[in-house]
């Protein structure tokens, strides 16, 4: 096999993990903490936001709604605790067939990254959760790769920097189920930027944003990338 892509970077809530909509209930009671009454057009509105920018870097998400450091912070912290315990209470599961999908892509020969807009506490609850410490080559949060979470593309370029499995970043594959996460595939220049079904955004918003290939879901990766090699 050539370098080809042979780095596959994954996001996890919504295309290798499914978290049942917990993003929306973790934002629900971090609003309330900061005051925000549930039911309210404020609440509506900051509600609707969070969907809109469902991928991006949650830091990033308060610090729209909020429009303070401390207010953000607070919010932040309300919500990666809320989401934490909803993850403890064992309301995540891993997509069907993600688990499979990225041991025959390793088997493959092929370096695999886990990436989140969530921060790394979040990240490691749901790894924990899910028995996946060990699944990927390397996970990776925004806090890793400077702070900057999507649509940048530093996550990407991250991976591509740690771990050195190809030569040059076109080489790269990057799969998520938002426009953000397709944004910061192209960001980066992955050569392959594949939006997935089973999360937030639809098949229109994702190649609307520029995905290369949309999937019904991660489970279908590794067969795309052999018909892509001429395996």
């Amino acid at each position: 096999m050539t370098d080809a892509n042979k780095l596959i970077v994954l996001d996890m809530a919504g295309t290798t993990v499914a978290d049942g909509g917990l993003v929306e209930r973790a934002f629900e009671r971090a609003a309330e903490t900061i005051g925000v009454a549930p039911g309210s057009a404020d609440h509506t509105a900051k509600l609707q936001y969070v969907r809109d920018t469902m991928g991006e870097s949650k830091i990033s998400v308060f610090r729209h709604l909020f429009g303070t450091e401390e207010l953000a912070r607070r919010a932040n912290s309300a919500f990666e605790q809320a989401y934490g315990e909803l993850v403890d209470g064992g309301l995540i599961a891993p997509i069907p067939g993600a688990r499979e999908a990225v041991e025959k892509l390793r088997a493959d020969g092929r370096a695999v990254v886990l990436t989140t807009g969530f921060a790394r506490v979040t990240q490691d609850a749901i790894l924990d959760a899910l028995g996946w410490q060990d699944l990927a080559d390397l996970t990776l949060c925004p806090a890793d790769a400077g702070g900057r979470g999507r649509p940048y593309p530093d996550m990407v370029l991250t991976a591509f920097l740690r771990t050195g499995a190809v030569a040059d970043v076109r080489d790269a594959v990057v799969v998520g189920d938002t426009a953000y996460d397709v944004l910061s595939g192209l960001r980066a220049g992955a050569g392959i930027v594949a939006g997935v079904l089973t999360g937030a955004h639809d098949r229109a918003k994702l190649t609307g944003n520029g995905a290369t290939h949309v999937l019904g879901s991660v489970a279908e990766l590794p067969g795309l990338l052999e018909r892509e090699s001429g395996a």
